[in-house]
């Protein structure tokens, strides 16, 4: 296992690297930072001794890379779907005006998107989407409250129902 001192000085050289390959591969910061995270939680429990710095750098690429690769053909990713893509055959047959709405609800932004749309489309209780989600329920009524007035923001007052 390689020592702190180690760990900082090899994320001083390849971090900024690591990072551009991870996002280049995956598109999406979430998924960079997990895979940044693995990639020098490998560099700390491997055993390799490394010839030169351009050797450890190739080392940093090769496993950045196949991080990436490993992820991208998960089981998980492969099997699920974003809310966009999974409510847009139903989206054919709604009226103009709540297509406009699921619209502006899918570009809120995540925090309060996955809440609102718990709440509004699929029904359920604040206190259940906490369960779901793991949160305080207070944090849902407070994140369900502030999706609601970007909501209001985005789509107008008129006709504003809780």
């Amino acid at each position: 296992m390689r020592s702190d001192q180690q760990l900082f000085a090899a994320m001083e050289r390849h971090a900024d690297m690591v990072r551009r390959i991870c996002m280049v591969h995956l598109k999406s910061e979430a998924d960079t930072e997990d895979i940044f995270q693995e990639v020098f939680m490998k560099y700390v429990f491997s055993s390799q001794v490394f010839e030169s710095e351009e050797h450890e750098k190739a080392w940093f690429i090769r496993v950045s890379i196949n991080a990436c690769k490993d992820l991208l053909k998960s089981f998980f990713r492969k099997n699920t779907v974003g809310i966009e893509e999974a409510i847009e055959p139903f989206q054919k047959d709604m009226d103009d005006e709540r297509r406009e709405v699921l619209e502006a609800v899918l570009e809120l932004p995540k925090k309060y998107r996955d809440i609102i749309y718990l709440h509004y489309y699929e029904g359920y209780a604040a206190t259940e989407i906490a369960q779901l989600l793991n949160k305080n329920v207070n944090t849902i009524y407070t994140l369900l409250a502030r999706g609601r007035d970007s909501l209001r923001k985005t789509l107008g007052d008129e006709g504003y129902e809780e």
